[in-house]
């Protein structure tokens, strides 16, 4: 086995391959000792173990200060994340994340600030100006990486879906219109008769499409929260959109005058509690007054606390009426969690295909859903890259 090789296998196994890899010494003692107070926590005490490891960080805050700064030191911030997210998991650290000097040594990330806004409603004054810096943080980081990309989406299939058939001439899209009239090519006059034209819409400064997004704030769909507040909040800054955003639990809140400041969206969110989707899409049903302009988005898991029944009714309601509905099971990078099969199998029923989305993925949906393309092969193709 190569050395580098026998210092990989001495670190995932610690102190129980001590005797056979050696002791870790150095900066990998110090690597090992981090690991060590993570994942040997609660069985360091067991002499069946056979492990040699100290674990534990204990409920004491300058100790888990210094490991938050370890970590950050010795790994790459992707691996900071993980760890971080399976301290909180596994030691029960949440209550010091309460602890203004506790946020300042964490790595920020788009857990955190789910588990922050779960926090929200017992988060101490003196903690809230600290953990708003970290959730601007993040949501400064995800708008960088997401609105370029979203506004060149929607904008793009606003354009196209704008292009109209019968064209003034100085609408026509000469490009597209050539292309669709190759096959109309006579030889002998070295021309194109063009048989239709392709132009563009008029340019307006009207709105063109309504989006209602409408997003389940239980406790699993945290991640999903935080990135549709951050989307809402981009659609939100289009003119060619009206943009509303919707949250719920077993109650329903609007946060559509909030879009402004996607940090103040999230903190107006509240993560955990019971789900009713039906009153979620009753209310949602009341900002549509433009069907066939219209596209909803729900964002759930799909456990329904309400009336399953009804719920299932409004959708067929909708799309009869001609909203493009979608259902997310998921907004996040994770991919799908644990859903509502029976639900998902439903509203497929009805023509509503229910799947996951990455975020890097969702311009390309709303742009399917503006130009109204097949919802279920947009599914299928995410399936399969995801498979790969």
């Amino acid at each position: 086995m190569s050395e580098e090789r026998s210092r990989r296998w001495r670190l995932v196994l610690g102190g129980a391959a001590e005797e056979s890899l050696g002791a870790a010494e150095g900066r990998d003692g110090a690597m090992d000792s981090a690991l060590a107070a993570l994942y040997d926590a609660g069985g360091a005490g067991d002499p069946q173990s056979g492990s040699k490891r100290s674990a534990g960080l204990g409920g004491s805050a300058p100790k888990v200060a210094r490991w938050l700064g370890d970590i950050r030191e010795y790994f790459p911030s992707t691996v900071v994340q993980v760890m971080q997210s399976d301290a909180i998991e596994r030691l029960d650290l949440t209550r010091l994340l309460l602890e203004p000097e506790m946020l300042a040594a964490v790595e920020p990330d788009v857990h955190l600030v789910g588990t922050l806004l779960s926090l929200n409603g017992v988060m101490p004054a003196k903690t809230k100006d600290a953990a708003r810096q970290v959730v601007r943080q993040v949501v400064e980081e995800l708008e960088k990486r997401i609105t370029q990309k979203t506004l060149a989406a929607v904008s793009g299939a606003l354009n196209r879906a704008a292009r109209i058939n019968r064209p003034r001439h100085a609408d026509i899209d000469w490009d597209r219109t050539i292309r669709a009239n190759l096959k109309h090519y006579q030889a002998e006059h070295r021309t194109i008769i063009p048989e239709r034209l392709v132009g563009y819409g008029r340019r307006t400064t009207a709105v063109q499409r309504d989006v209602v997004l409408c997003v389940d704030q239980s406790g699993s769909m945290a991640a999903s929260v935080v990135f549709s507040g951050v989307f809402a909040a981009v659609l939100a800054s289009m003119r060619s959109l009206r943009t509303s955003l919707v949250v719920f639990d077993t109650a329903v809140v609007d946060l559509t005058d909030q879009l402004s400041d996607p940090v103040e969206v999230l903190f107006g969110t509240q993560l955990g509690g019971g789900t009713d989707i039906n009153r979620a899409i009753a209310y949602s049903q009341q900002l549509i007054s433009r069907p066939r302009d219209s596209i909803f988005i729900l964002i759930s898991d799909l456990y329904e606390g309400g009336v399953r029944e009804q719920m299932l009714r409004r959708v067929a309601e909708m799309t009869s009426a001609g909203v493009q509905v979608v259902v997310l099971l998921a907004l996040s990078d994770e991919g799908a969690p644990a859903y509502d099969h029976e639900n998902a199998a439903a509203l497929a029923a009805l023509g509503v295909p229910a799947f996951a989305c990455t975020p890097d993925a969702f311009p390309d949906l709303m742009a399917a859903a503006i130009e109204r393309r097949d919802l279920k092969a947009f599914a299928e193709r995410l399936e399969t890259e995801a498979a790969r």
